[in-house]
């Protein structure tokens, strides 16, 4: 359970898209995936605990939106989700995670680098 991509280097400003292709064949309630990207310097474990209480909402906590720059939703077995943004002009790292319960505790992580 782990991204096969954990470290991205973009440019200020520069226009990225990000798929998530969840390859399992268990069911989204069981085994979903989603890519959650936030802000530099946000507390990623309080985020990720907050997600925990957030099953309604697809395991995205609605109250720290304002942490997330860009998200692709819970997907399930062999569904594939895409999004497009604009990386922030901030140099500095911003973490990504799966807020699926456990996925972020057991490496489903990475870091977006702005430089």
């Amino acid at each position: 359970m782990k991204y096969n991509i954990t470290a991205i280097e973009a440019k200020p400003g520069e226009e990225i898209k990000v798929s998530l292709t969840n390859i399992g064949t268990q069911p989204v309630e069981v085994m979903g995936h989603n890519w959650v990207l936030l802000k530099a310097g946000s507390d990623v474990a309080a985020f990720d605990a907050a997600a925990l209480t957030a099953k309604v909402t697809g395991y995205f906590p609605e109250s720290l939106s304002s942490e997330v720059i860009a998200h692709i939703e819970l997907q399930g077995p062999r569904k594939t989700g895409e999004v497009t943004f604009k990386v922030p002009t901030t140099p500095g790292d911003y973490p990504f995670l799966c807020t699926f319960p456990a996925h972020y505790q057991v490496g489903m992580k990475g870091i977006l680098t702005v430089k």
